[in-house]
């Protein structure tokens, strides 16, 4: 197996385990790749050392947590294994189907660590205030733009009035905001200036404020009221938005089935019309 970031800080602190530690090592380097998908009692029982020791074998490592060991250890699977991400793309002479195929893992491994960095009290929060507002806006730039173009759309049609507009537009729509109406800011980096001041705005004027983010203390994070955390598993000097923006359009294919799992009796009609209108105007 390469060393990669992790497995190395392993295999430098070999020496300095305890012997339950060893034990935990031993088998996070022998199975690196299904370790992401294990809880703390999984790694207990398959290596016989408490869960109280996997929480200080991450301790050991300079990790504080196991949540945070599998984000770091996905992130280095992930581009150690198929960096498809940056311009070094274009020294490989992949096949069009092993391209696919790294797609498929990176996006593949997305979602698995989405799990680990989604808190699931947040997103209950999340849920809460949703299914209470009338206005959501959907606002993110670049690769995050069409996440909230998917987030407008699928909100729209359980009739929220949902909107996903450029910045001028925005900046005229978020001056109508009011307290029970959201703001959902979605922004990889949590850097993205025109992000920041929109959602900053929103708040001014009464507005919840949920983030699509990566995990992270960035400005957009400090801001949110409510803060749904993707992993950090791309580089800023890439290519394109690829596992970041599958991260964020499950966060929201996640917020939507909530919502309409929880509403669905109050708009299962006009949702059933507009899908028949739709079938015949298709004809």
């Amino acid at each position: 197996m390469k060393h990669l970031t992790i497995l190395s800080k392993i295999e430098n602190h070999m020496e300095r385990f305890t012997q339950a530690e060893k034990k935990i090592a031993t088998y996070i380097m022998d199975h690196a790749e299904i370790v992401p998908n294990l809880t703390t009692k999984d790694i207990s029982n398959n290596t016989g050392a408490s869960e109280a020791s996997v929480v200080r074998f991450c301790k050991t490592i300079g990790i504080g947590s196991f949540k945070a060991f599998k984000i770091a250890l996905v992130r280095d699977l992930t581009v150690a294994e198929m960096n498809i991400n940056d311009y070094s793309i274009m020294e490989k002479k992949d096949s069009p189907y092993d391209l696919f195929n790294k797609v498929t893992y990176v996006n593949k491994a997305a979602l698995e660590a989405t799990v680990s960095t989604l808190d699931k009290r947040e997103l209950e929060k999340a849920t809460d205030e949703i299914v209470k507002a009338n206005k959501i806006m959907f606002y993110g730039v670049g690769g995050s733009a069409v996440s909230a173009m998917d987030g407008a759309y699928k909100f729209g049609k359980i009739g929220y009035y949902a909107t996903s507009p450029d910045f001028h537009i925005a900046l005229t729509l978020v001056g109508h905001m009011e307290k029970g109406d959201i703001f959902v800011a979605i922004s990889n980096s949590g850097k993205t200036k025109d992000v920041l001041e929109l959602a900053r705005f929103a708040k001014k004027k009464g507005a919840t404020i949920i983030a699509i983010t990566k995990l992270g203390k960035s400005p957009l994070f400090k801001e949110a009221d409510i803060k749904l955390c993707t992993p950090d598993m791309e580089q800023d000097n890439r290519i394109g938005s690829i596992a970041s923006r599958m991260s964020q359009l499950n966060i929201i294919d996640a917020l939507y089935i909530i919502s309409f799992n929880q509403i669905g009796n109050k708009v299962s009609n006009q949702l059933h019309e507009s899908s028949e209108e739709a079938n015949r105007l298709r004809r």
